[in-house]
């Protein structure tokens, strides 16, 4: 497995660290290492000179190859080594705020005493490894080269979808639509198989979710899509129809007790199910197993299997198999053109024609190489065209299967983004990973570097996946348009460039793990023994441990993990625990001083160790869902660099830390509780200026300072677009506070539950909420009359729930717009006991009340 160079944007962020003026250097002066990484700054200077040249030969140079991966790792090694100056350095600037009070020296003895330095021996250990890789790039006759990166054109704002419209396939589609939709004869099934086979990159899930989507399914009910990938798992498969045909969570675990279900749900039913991407490793075992349950339903159900095995295709006994041929050259144009030519001017098109010969002659009948190579070149001015088209890349010939326009838009990368890409490689084929959750793991492992421009890291890192998106590198699932995945393909690439970086454990326990592995993620079993883990003991320089659930159960991990193997991966940058049935950490948590992304969700834990808040370079804490979390470290304060806490569905938390004001870097803070009696007020919020997204506040009840809630200063926090307000019991002066947390006019989403004033605020349904489109109001039980929420102009949903005292719904709901409710959609009212009358509005003639309103739905009341 080669690695593909990437290093250029790594070196660049060790010699920003080295930089003279840098404090990190004034920190190494005090314990005598200062002269060997100023060295280490001139050897990497003079490295990085030649990297150009050292891309270029390390094509055809088996030598240069070894030379770049000892350099990527000494790089790896280097930046472990800064990094805890870097931390020492934050640790200090944390202890010197505490201590503000007290004198400069006393201060400095304080910040000092801490810091255990014992890497001479690292230190001399790398300055002899960086000598010796210096030594060897001049005998590999590595040269300074100008740069000859291309020049990034970046792509006009555009409201195009880049997954246009399926081209090419209208034949194949009605061919196969006609077999879904043919009368069946009864039979020993009442369902049949229908087949879509063809070689990787032809477009076999692009066209089954275009059939999927077509409403002459529509017949069909339940429709289901379920991506199966390389590693079937009988059980995991069996559960995900169940799913998605009850929309409902299944907690079952016995396969018998699963199958059965399935087999309920789909009794007399006509379904539609696609199962994507079956490989070999399903046998005719497994598959008679599967289908079992598929045999109640109702005559004329279709199972869609795409594969690129014509056996698997015979082993299931497919009524039609349609063989998925290459696209011809003027479709596989229009699919380039696709994403070339977003923004460009009809009247410029003519002279890319000059270029159609060669580009169809390399995309080969493929539409992932039409994209692919569409999404590169139209990154790339006109006269870059022709270079890459008779780039050497597309002849170079070697062992790793990967298509030559892959390896061409892999090449053409910015340094970073194929750093960014390689990280992917740890991802699962066929796995769905959301935007966000991707970009949090790339800022915890230092791949988003700050710009010059005075951009947040998360809109940098968006930047780099909206790239890789147009580059066809990733793309929408077919099942989830808010998730992406990476085509099989692609995830190849991504292997290949990562090389012996990134590992997947994939449950296979016979798969050696080399000791440099830097990244490594797993698909979690439900029990996980230390067995499992044992190749990690042996890896201490890991950065990524990350379990990546695609079942959706409860797992169990065995304590030797969390206590015996943990503490050895001091290292560690990105750290989960997501699902497993755990109840607590090690205190020795609190010294992976490099950890900056740690995932606790789903777990039962019910305190984190104190230790946590020495996590100084912790940017994300992810808590959703801890039921049993009671209470967050004391001192969180600490962690002045957290970006992201989500502590969604915490319902235990009995309130926040103090002092969590000074965490002015939050961007996230998905629950903030109101303690009684708590030395933490409202106003925490106030300094926290970053804040988007969603934000509860909840035990409001808890608030008795009128003031404390203006000092909350809602109305400066633009990003919130959801809010939801909470009291679980009556309080005291509820309307003051109610009316004190008005937020920024540009908030989307407003939900007020429990609370027990008489009247609502004035600014609930004021006509300056302009941009607010969802309200819900839920068990007001003091408040007699509904707030005047027509005068919101794009509210679409309202939600009316346990307003238990309302008798009447009159004039005082529609408030004084002329057209209220002009583009509401969704009307609920539910649990009014004592509603008995609803006013209707005097219409002025022509003007219509509700004239978008799609469905109303009355429960729980008793007007008629």
């Amino acid at each position: 497995m080669v690695a593909e160079v990437f290093l250029g944007a790594f070196l660049e962020l060790l010699l920003d660290r080295l930089t003279p003026h840098h404090d990190l250097l004034n920190l190494a002066r005090l314990h005598g290492v200062d002269k060997k990484l100023k060295k280490w700054s001139a050897a990497l200077s003079a490295i990085g000179a030649v990297l150009q040249d050292a891309e270029d030969k390390q094509l055809t140079s088996e030598a240069v190859k070894l030379w770049l991966d000892e350099l990527k790792h000494l790089a790896f090694d280097m930046d472990d080594i800064l990094d805890t100056f870097s931390t020492e350095l934050l640790r200090r600037n944390v202890m010197n705020q505490q201590h503000a009070w007290l004198t400069s020296k006393v201060r400095g003895l304080i910040s000092r005493a801490k810091f255990n330095f014992n890497m001479n021996s690292e230190i001399e250990e790398i300055s002899d490894r960086l000598v010796e890789i210096s030594e060897r790039k001049d005998l590999l006759g590595l040269n300074y080269v100008v740069n000859k990166c291309s020049r990034v054109w970046q792509r006009p704002p555009s409201s195009c979808v880049l997954d246009g419209p399926v081209v090419g396939r209208d034949d194949d589609k009605r061919k196969i639509v006609e077999v879904l939709l043919r009368d069946d004869q009864p039979g020993s099934v009442n369902f049949h198989v229908v087949a879509i086979v063809g070689m990787p990159g032809l477009g076999k899930t692009t066209i089954a979710g275009h059939i999927f989507n077509d409403d002459a399914m529509e017949r069909f009910s339940p429709k289901v899509w379920v991506s199966v990938s390389d590693n079937f798992n009988l059980v995991r498969v069996t559960k995900a129809i169940l799913e998605s045909v009850t929309s409902a969570h299944c907690d079952l675990e016995e396969f018998n007790q699963i199958q059965e279900s399935l087999s309920k749900a789909l009794a007399s039913k006509r379904f539609l199910i696609v199962l994507d991407d079956v490989w070999n490793t399903c046998d005719y075992d497994l598959w008679a197993k599967l289908q079992s349950a598929f045999r109640g339903g109702a005559l004329g159900s279709k199972v869609i299997v795409t594969t690129r095995d014509s056996q698997v295709a015979k082993m299931m006994r497919s009524i039609e198999v349609h063989n998925l041929g290459c696209m011809s050259d003027d479709d596989c144009w229009e699919v380039f053109g696709q994403h070339a030519f977003l923004n460009v001017e009809n009247g410029r098109l003519q002279s890319f024609e000059l270029f159609r010969e060669k580009v169809v002659a390399k995309c080969g009948g493929l539409p992932l190489a039409a994209r692919v190579l569409g999404g590169l070149l139209g990154c790339k001015e006109i006269d870059e065209w022709e270079e890459i088209l008779n780039s050497k890349l597309w002849s170079l010939c070697d062992n790793s299967g990967i298509l030559p326009v892959l390896k061409l838009s892999y090449h053409y990368l910015s340094s970073n983004l194929k750093r960014c890409f390689a990280y992917c490689s740890i991802l699962p084929n066929d796995y769905e990973f959301g935007e966000r959750q991707l970009i949090l793991l790339w800022m915890a492992e230092g791949l988003v570097q700050q710009s010059h421009e005075c951009k947040q890291l998360e809109d940098l890192g968006s930047n780099y996946f909206r790239e890789l998106l147009s580059r066809s590198l990733f793309q929408r699932s077919s099942k989830n348009h808010s998730q992406f995945v990476m085509h099989d393909l692609v995830g190849d690439l991504s292997r290949w460039a990562a090389g012996d970086m990134c590992f997947r454990l994939e449950d296979k326990l016979d798969v050696r793990c080399s000791s440099k592995v830097r990244h490594s993620s797993y698909i979690p079993g439900q029990f996980d023994g230390v067995q499992k883990f044992k190749e990690f003991f042996e890896v201490r320089h890991l950065r990524t441990f990350l379990p990546l659930s695609v079942s959706g159960r409860s797992n169990y991990l065995t304590r030797n993990v969390t206590f015996d193997l943990l503490p050895k991966l001091k290292y560690l940058r990105a750290l989960s625990f997501n699902g497993y049935q755990i109840t607590e950490l090690p205190n020795s948590i609190g010294k992976l001083k490099h950890l900056r992304y740690l995932d606790l969700s789903h777990t039962q834990i019910t305190t984190l160790p104190e230790s946590t808040s020495n996590l100084y370079n912790l940017q994300t804490l992810i808590l959703e869902n801890c039921a049993c979390l009671k209470a967050l470290p004391a001192d969180m304060r600490n962690l002045t660099d957290l970006r992201h806490l989500n502590n969604s569905d915490v319902p235990s938390l009995e309130e926040m830390p103090v002092k969590l004001g000074r965490l002015t870097n939050l961007q996230t803070l998905s629950t903030f509780v109101l303690g009684k009696g708590s030395k933490s007020g409202i106003s925490e919020i106030g300094p926290l200026l970053c804040l988007q997204g969603t934000l509860c506040l909840s035990r409001l009840e808890n608030v008795t300072d009128v003031d404390d809630a203006r000092r909350a200063d809602l109305t400066s926090k633009e990003g919130i677009d959801s809010l939801q307000l909470e009291w679980r019991e009556s309080g005291e002066r509820e309307s003051d506070v109610f009316e004190m947390l008005k937020p920024h006019r540009k908030l989307k989403v407003l939900t007020v539950k429990g609370y027990g004033g008489l009247t609502f605020s004035t600014w609930t349904g004021h006509p300056s909420f302009s941009y607010m489109t969802h309200v819900k109001l839920e068990h007001c039980k003091n408040c007699r009359f509904l707030p005047p929420l027509g005068q919101l102009s794009s509210l679409k949903e309202l939600c009316i729930k346990g307003m238990s005292t309302v008798e009447s719904v009159g004039l005082e709901f529609y408030g004084e717009s002329s057209l209220p409710f002009p583009v509401l959609e969704t009307l609920e009212f539910k649990d009014m006991q004592k509603w008995r009358e609803w006013l209707p509005r005097v219409q002025d003639q022509g003007i219509e009340v509700f004239p978008c309103l799609k469905m109303v739905c009355i429960s729980g009341c008793c007007w008629n």
